[in-house]
């Protein structure tokens, strides 16, 4: 925040608000994305373990995986980019606002906000806009005036650590929708697992395969 160099504060990719500039561009089209997969089911940017969460709620109408995996995320992130100075573009980004806020819009009932394509790019650069000022001004009045992390190390990784409770309590509930399901489940957060990748994307894949060949029937 230092302004040792005055020609350098004065060039877009060293100063403070080119960081603001550069959060707000990129949200704006990874929620697009999100908005172009939800309608045409192509252009989401993350991994197929983790849009698959988001799939299981379009299609099965429950956001409750993919809003709180991806809200931990974010929360995580822009804690950790606020004191630590490094902003995971996964975590906040991709995840969390590509996945997790979608979801939570979803479920509250603002379906315009993510199907259409213009309000999407619109909340898309609004929520950059807010989460590029919230560390900016986090790190100016805090950060910026010692020498301090505020114990910020221990926020490094939160998100993922969050995120790995998600999937015992996702087989849980597959479980008890049915044996199948939940078997399915259970595999599928041991492969993902196995793999090295969020066990929650595991679970949600591997109830749907098995919920493809063992359908519960409504009443």
């Amino acid at each position: 925040m230092a302004d040792e160099n005055p020609i350098e504060s004065k060039d877009f990719w060293h100063a403070d608000w080119g960081f603001v500039v550069i959060v707000t561009m990129m949200a704006a089209g990874v929620f697009a994305g999100t908005s172009m997969y939800y309608n045409f089911g192509v252009g989401a940017f993350n991994e197929v373990a983790i849009v698959a969460m988001l799939k299981a709620g379009i299609e099965g109408g429950s956001y409750g995986a993919a809003a709180a995996f991806g809200a931990s995320f974010l929360f995580a992130r822009i804690l950790e980019g606020s004191l630590v100075g490094i902003l995971d573009l996964g975590g906040s980004i991709l995840t969390g606002i590509g996945i997790g806020i979608p979801a939570i819009l979803l479920s509250m009932g603002f379906k315009p906000l993510v199907s259409n394509f213009g309000l999407a790019l619109l909340t898309g650069a609004i929520i950059g806009l807010i989460i590029g000022l919230i560390i900016f001004f986090v790190r100016k009045y805090t950060v910026g005036q010692s020498q301090a992390t505020f114990g910020a190390d221990v926020m490094m990784g939160a998100g993922n650590q969050t995120g790995r409770f998600l999937g015992p309590l996702i087989i849980l509930s597959a479980v008890s929708a049915s044996i199948p399901i939940g078997i399915g489940s259970t595999i599928g957060a041991a492969l993902f697992y196995a793999w090295k990748k969020p066990i929650p994307g595991g679970a949600i894949i591997g109830a749907m395969v098995m919920g493809f060949f063992f359908p519960i029937g409504l009443k």
